[in-house]
């Protein structure tokens, strides 16, 4: 062969090897890449070709599928009162993509995550039509259909949680929307989805989970169980040593208190049934910016939350002396979520023992066998039991004769806190109306909610936590009480 040849022979065989390694290398190095990649329309095609599975309350599908029309995608999600159940699901659109449950279980749903593999090769063999699996919550309809309608028109939002377990029972946040409109990849779907993105009222914000708003004065009772377990007070019913008038520390500022309550060296109980800021504001002086801080990481506050679906991080701040003091009244920069807020009073109703929340019971193969069932798990311990009892009976006097007289049930014991938190440059704004609570019967505590409601059509003077958001912590309360009998 001559010398030209021989080149040209041995550069077609470095192309042929090249050809070779790079077929190879996209055949199995790139193999998973490229099967997943998001430009890879045969992977959509497929993920949409057969019927998502369900996700489930009390039994009962809440989410369904429908063949939709024009489009290569053949199955489209759907929701059975979408707006009732947006906070708790998300969003699944072929457009899109997902968020929150349906995001986080998309494997379990659309058939393809690894728990079901037993269950896709044996359908190779019986030849039946793929499914998705489906998602048991520990949601209560009752108890979800009573937040919304508490809630009605006005902005705000609705946690209630199992104290003995840690389920979420509820999650509402208005205004809420509907997935069903966007769930689709036509232009009509994504012209609905971008009115919701830029309607001012935000329905795409889950308030619950992803707001944070000032607790107010049901922060009291952490600031109460932070001055219990640091042993600052042991008697619930003894004086405290607390002046009227009392000004913030390092400051000429004289911290105020709602109406002409009875506040100078109001017992704990007193102070709690009253709200008395002067008091709490001085227990949070005295104990310090640092063990108030230790006692909110005790309840949760300073990380995120995952129910799997996350939650933002509730903050008590590192700050200087007049800002702790305003802090332990939950103004200033302390900041909560619902969840949070309902994880405090759940963590008292269960006499200090602070469960980890969560909102999926099981998980099922399509053919319902479950491939993974929740157990219960302690987050932390809040506060012993005696002192948690202690809170109890400070609560339970807020709505037996206090201010919260509002979430009264009859034959049921609650226990409750108001809160009407300030908001706005110099409190300009509207305040925001808290409630906490929980209820007990003869089987413990079954239920404990929080409550905040942003009316901004509301006169400012009519808004309390025990006037707006105490009426929609008893009912859905006691939807959760009724649906036990």
């Amino acid at each position: 062969m001559n010398k030209p040849l021989r080149r040209i022979a041995i550069f077609c065989g470095i192309l042929v090897m090249a050809l070779l390694i790079r077929d190879n290398w996209l055949q199995y190095v790139r193999a998973d890449e490229l099967n997943s990649h998001k430009y890879n329309r045969r992977v959509e095609i497929e993920r949409y070709a057969h019927e998502r599975g369900d996700i489930i309350v009390d039994g009962k599908a809440i989410t369904g599928s429908a063949e939709t029309e024009d489009s290569d995608f053949r199955y489209k999600r759907v929701w059975k009162n979408g707006p009732l159940w947006a906070p708790v699901t998300g969003y699944s659109s072929q457009a899109f993509d997902s968020s929150q449950l349906e995001n986080l279980e998309d494997g379990i749903l659309t058939g393809n995550d690894d728990q079901l593999f037993f269950d896709r090769t044996l359908s190779m063999f019986t030849g039946e039509k793929k499914r998705g699996g489906n998602i048991v919550t520990t949601l209560n309809g009752d108890a979800q259909k009573a937040a919304f309608k508490g809630l009605g028109d006005k902005k705000g939002a609705v946690v209630a949680l199992d104290p003995k377990s840690g389920a979420i029972l509820a999650l509402a946040s208005t205004p809420s929307y509907d997935p069903s409109v966007f769930a689709g990849n036509s232009m009509k779907d994504s012209d609905n989805r971008q009115k919701l993105l830029k309607d001012k009222d935000k329905p795409m914000l889950n308030r619950a989970l992803r707001e944070t708003y000032p607790p107010g004065s049901t922060f009291k009772v952490v600031t109460a169980a932070a001055a219990l377990e640091n042993g600052l007070y042991d008697d619930i019913d003894a004086k405290t040593e607390s002046p009227l008038p009392w000004t913030l520390p390092q400051s000429t500022t004289e911290l105020k208190n709602e109406g002409s309550i009875p506040c100078k060296d109001a017992s704990l109980r007193e102070a709690l049934r009253w709200s008395c800021n002067t008091v709490f504001g001085k227990m949070s002086d005295d104990l310090g910016n640092r063990k108030m801080i230790e006692q909110t990481d005790k309840f949760g506050f300073n990380k995120e939350v995952f129910t799997p679906v996350r939650a933002d991080a509730s903050i008590y701040p590192e700050d200087n002396k007049p800002q702790n003091a305003m802090a332990g009244i939950g103004q200033a920069s302390n900041r909560t979520t619902p969840l949070q807020m309902a994880m405090v009073a759940s963590a008292i109703a269960n006499d200090g023992k602070l469960m980890q929340p969560y909102m999926v019971a099981e998980r099922q193969a399509p053919n319902l066998d479950p491939v993974y069932t929740a157990e219960p798990e302690e987050l932390s311990r809040a506060l012993s039991g005696e002192n948690a009892q202690k809170v109890q009976q400070m609560m339970e006097t807020v709505v037996e004769d206090g201010t919260g007289t509002n979430a009264q049930i009859p034959g049921v014991t609650v226990g409750g806190k108001t809160g009407t938190a300030q908001h706005g440059l110099n409190n300009s704004e509207k305040p925001y109306a808290w409630f906490i609570s929980y209820a007990k019967t003869d089987n413990g505590s079954p239920v404990a909610v929080a409550v905040v409601v942003e009316d901004g059509n509301a006169n400012r003077d009519d808004i309390s936590g025990g006037g707006l958001a105490a009426p929609i912590a008893r009912d859905v309360m006691k939807a959760v009480i009724d649906s036990k009998k």
